[in-house]
């Protein structure tokens, strides 16, 4: 059997592998190249202060506005209401988002376990 019968092709499967690989592999690395010329840009600057709250003020508007959606009147979902505020007091506190994530993600991973309903 050759290979058009069987509908494989070594060589057009590796050279799409590769190009995958390459491309993949360029377009992670070109921020670090490009951040050297974006570095001064007041533009990048603003983003940069800007985003990382916007996207979270986001994410938690879009988990409390789809939780309101799905839960029943009666039950309020304080699970996820002690899981952000847990996050917006130690971000508040301590200014390390990885602070503010880690324990409020464990905290409401906890209290989302079937031990404790």
């Amino acid at each position: 059997m050759n290979s058009a019968s069987t509908g494989f092709a070594p060589l057009y499967t590796i050279t799409v592998f590769v190009l995958m690989a390459v491309i993949s592999a360029g377009l992670r690395a070109l921020p670090f190249f490009a951040g050297r010329w974006l570095k001064h840009s007041s533009t990048v600057t603003r983003l940069g202060r800007f985003l990382p709250p916007a996207i979270m003020v986001l994410l938690l508007l879009h988990t409390l506005v789809g939780l309101a959606g799905q839960t029943n009147a009666l039950l309020w979902p304080w699970r996820e209401v002690l899981a952000a505020a847990l996050a917006i007091a130690l971000h508040l506190w301590r200014g390390s988002a990885l602070l503010s994530i880690l324990p409020s993600t464990a905290l409401y991973m906890l209290l989302r376990s079937p031990l404790l309903g």
